[in-house]
């Protein structure tokens, strides 16, 4: 046979797997520390309070009934600041990467039709404030860059293109307040300097020029709150003294000369919020007192006199937005009632009475910012859903739609583990009640209605892993007394009873990670001696005895999560050495010996959990690369090599847990988007090998397919055995699914081994797939090729 040299594409080592995220998965308002699916539900656990939608950071509301606009594009992140684009459309600023999928760094326009425009200033900093003048949009904020340029604090951006204009004048601190009037732009924020002028807290800016105006009201404390009507502008912030006039807090101020005129609601806290509607100036903030009346955190006051009108909605907690429209005012805020009624940050009062309309769009974390354009409000803000359920620490979510079911254990405290066995969903977490009955942080809990079963090991302290085989429950954490004996952190219970068993393997520290293989329970924690040996945060423990077996990887930190395929247990922690070698905080171990095997994918950070599918490892924690390879939080790794596949979900935050279940694939943590998208806490992503067409098991013809070295360098020799003769097809493919090498096309050979030789010269590095082609069958293997 001929040697053969192929001419490949650089892959950078990288798998495929397709990775669409269901985006139908509902969401959590907290962490989420533990997923399990069991048949078609995904049981949930974690320190939060809702589960719902996943919405994003900003969305578009029917004015009328509350409910969100079909096909809106979803906020990857946190909105400060909405503005109408006079057109149907918006624009809006914040904390953000991505809207509706597209990346958009703080900045973005949606258009009338919901669709992202290409509008993209890509500012480098928060955008706190923004407004809208003619072919402009003002933007301010804490960036140093936006629309090209570098700009300080605040920009005017083209609202056509979304590059800075000339105007520039260079705040000195962040600008958290903007209105547009005429030729006139007002800045309010922290700033001591803007517009080439000494100006504290609050200025006005020339529109074309952006020098600052004669006009000083010289506020002693920041400005958050601007609007302006024909004779006033209305300031609301933290100062006491503004326009020459002691004030507090909120004031009006003549637009010729910026004193102070003798309006003084005089409120006792931060005004964040005002809005005008006919005779009445609308206020909300953090104050408990204004306009010479009791006013919790909002208040209607007369733009004549400044006392309080009888408009008096007694909100629950800070008012940080405010819109009139119509017969409405729109609010917003942190509160979780207003006006009497529950209404979680976000709700539309009456302009006569301020009691609530039946407007309910029921955020689940703060709103930042309102706007309202003709039968729209568009809302802004760090909440991730609107509408949901409420749901304490524990959730079933239906894999098919991913609506929450109508399972709800209630627990009082967080949940750290979960495992399904039968009829019963084991629970471990810190809560002292679930089920609808006490239960010290541990529980078995129906499938079907959620309510605790009679099992009650009562445990002492928190459980953190759980294991179930056959009729034992494993459980680890930080207690020293369970199932009615002493056990330290370490125990079996009885599946029937909740007993402890006679199995006493007690560990001489926590125990964070369980698995069970056969015989062989696996344990990993902080321990140094557990079964009655020495073995220091990782052991094999007789699932009869729960005696230390031989086994001994030794690792020099904690091992937080364990996983086990075949004759590999995978160990994830924050260890740098085990099983005799340096390992960063993930290893490969063998099940014999404890030896770390070559598998060495060496994140840069902790790993907290790990799951095993087929020829992947999935793994999650604190990293930001691993295998070489930039992956945020979440990456999957070839069990073969330990390389990062091309499945790369770029959380923006820790990842605590990670199941394969189905033909999908669920991660739990901290992060607030996933994917470029706004997938709060918990996801699921389909996976499939995209890599090469058609690929099976072996069968009767060919019985071997292999090359050596691999990885390797310069060549390497690719074998494959027939156990008979057949036409053979070879080839070369790259991870995107394209032949890069045809070695041979339908030719006819003979039983016995063949050897090929793959050169290599002078081709860039990366992770290959060799399929062979005999007969009916098809082998595959990947082929490593190093720099």
């Amino acid at each position: 046979m001929l040697a053969v040299a192929a001419a490949c594409l650089v892959v950078q080592g990288r798998a495929g797997l397709a990775q669409t995220i269901d985006q139908n998965l509902w969401v959590t308002d907290g962490d989420v520390n533990t997923v399990v699916r069991a048949g078609g539900t995904i049981y949930i656990g974690g320190a939060f309070t809702r589960v719902g939608p996943a919405t994003g950071g900003g969305v578009p509301l029917d004015a009328g009934s509350g409910a969100l606009l079909p096909a809106f594009p979803k906020v990857a992140g946190t909105l400060y600041a909405v503005a109408s684009d006079g057109s149907g459309g918006w624009y809006v600023g914040g904390s953000f990467t991505a809207v509706g999928g597209a990346p958009r760094s703080n900045l973005a326009h949606v258009a009338a039709d919901l669709s992202v425009s290409a509008w993209d200033p890509s500012a480098n900093g928060r955008v706190l404030a923004l407004a809208v003048s003619g072919s402009t949009v003002y933007a301010g904020g804490d960036f140093t860059g936006v629309g090209g340029q570098t700009r300080n604090r605040i920009a005017a951006l083209s609202a056509a293109t979304g590059t800075a204009t000339p105007w520039d004048p260079n705040a000195n601190d962040f600008v958290y307040a903007l209105a547009a009037s005429g030729s006139t732009v007002y800045a309010g924020g922290g700033f001591t300097n803007i517009g080439e002028q000494a100006r504290n807290r609050i200025a006005a800016l020339d529109a074309a020029t952006g020098a600052a105006a004669g006009w000083d009201p010289n506020a002693d404390d920041n400005v958050y709150a601007l609007e302006v009507t024909g004779s006033t502008v209305y300031a609301g912030g933290r100062f006491l003294h503004i326009g020459g006039q002691a004030r507090s807090c909120i004031a009006a101020l003549d637009p010729t000369t910026g004193a102070a005129t003798s309006w003084n609601p005089n409120a006792n806290g931060l005004v964040l919020a005002l809005a005008v509607g006919g005779s009445t100036v609308y206020a909300g903030g953090a104050f408990t007192s204004i306009g010479g009346q009791p006013r919790n955190y909002v208040a209607g006051l007369d733009a004549a006199l400044g006392g309080a009108s009888g408009w008096n909605p007694n909100a629950g907690g800070f008012v940080q937005a405010l819109a009139v429209s119509g017969s409405a005012v729109y609010v917003a805020g942190e509160f979780a009632g207003i006006g009497g009624q529950v209404r979680n940050r976000i709700a539309a009062l009456d302009r006569a009475t301020g009691a609530p309309t039946a407007w309910n769009p029921d955020a689940n974390g703060i709103v930042w910012a309102l706007g309202v354009s003709g039968s729209t409000v568009y809302a802004g803000g760090e909440f991730t859903s609107l509408g949901g359920q409420v749901r304490s620490c524990l959730a079933a979510l239906d894999a098919a739609t991913g609506v929450a079911t109508a399972w709800n254990p209630n627990a009082n405290g967080a949940v750290y583990a979960l495992a399904v066995s039968g009829s019963a969903v084991y629970a471990g977490g810190g809560f002292g009640s679930i089920g609808g009955q006490v239960r010290s942080c541990i529980a078995a809990l129906d499938a079907t209605t959620g309510a605790a079963t009679a099992w009650n090991p009562n445990p002492d302290d928190v459980v953190f892993a759980l294991a179930v085989s056959g009729s034992t429950v494993y459980a680890g954490g930080w207690f020293t007394s369970i199932g009615g004996q002493a056990r330290y952190y370490i125990a079996a219970l009885d599946a029937a009873t909740g007993l402890a068993t006679a199995w006493d393997a007690s560990a001489s520290g926590k125990v964070r990670a369980l698995a069970v293989s056969g015989t062989t329970v696996y344990a990993g924690g902080y321990f140094c001696g557990i079964g009655g040996q020495p073995r220091c945060r990782i052991a094999a423990l007789d699932a009869a005895t729960g005696a230390a077996t031989p086994w001994d990887p030794n690792a020099n930190s904690t091992v937080d999560a364990l996983a086990v395929s075949g004759s590999i247990i995978y160990a994830g922690g924050r260890f740098t050495s085990i099983g005799g070698l340096p390992r960063n905080y993930v290893a490969a171990l063998d099940a014999a010996t404890g030896e770390a095997t070559a598998w060495n994918p060496s994140p840069d950070l902790y790993v907290n959990a790990l799951a095993v599918s087929g020829s992947t490892v999935y793994a999650g924690g604190w990293f930001t690369t691993i295998g070489g390879q930039a992956r945020h939080y979440i990456a999957a790794l070839d069990t073969a090599f330990g390389f990062p596949t091309a499945w790369d979900p770029d959380a923006s935050g820790p990842a605590w847990a990670v199941a394969a279940g189905g033909s999908s694939v669920y991660v739990g943590g901290g992060f607030s988007s996933i994917g470029g998208l706004p997938q709060s806490r918990i996801a699921a992503f389909e996976t499939a090998s995209v890599g090469v067409p058609g690929e099976r098991g072996g069968g009767p013809v060919a019985s071997r397919l292999e090359n050596l070295p691999n990885p390797f360098r310069a060549s390497t020799r690719i074998t494959f055995v027939l156990r008979s003769e057949a036409r053979v097809t070879l080839e070369v493919f790259d991870l995107a699914g394209r032949v890069v090498a045809t070695l041979l096309r339908g030719e006819p050979e003979p039983a016995g081994i063949h050897h090929l030789e793959f050169r290599r010269p002078g081709l860039p590095s990366g992770l290959y797939v060799t399929r062979l082609r005999a007969g009916g069958d098809v082998l595959t293997r990947k082929m490593l090729l190093l720099d």
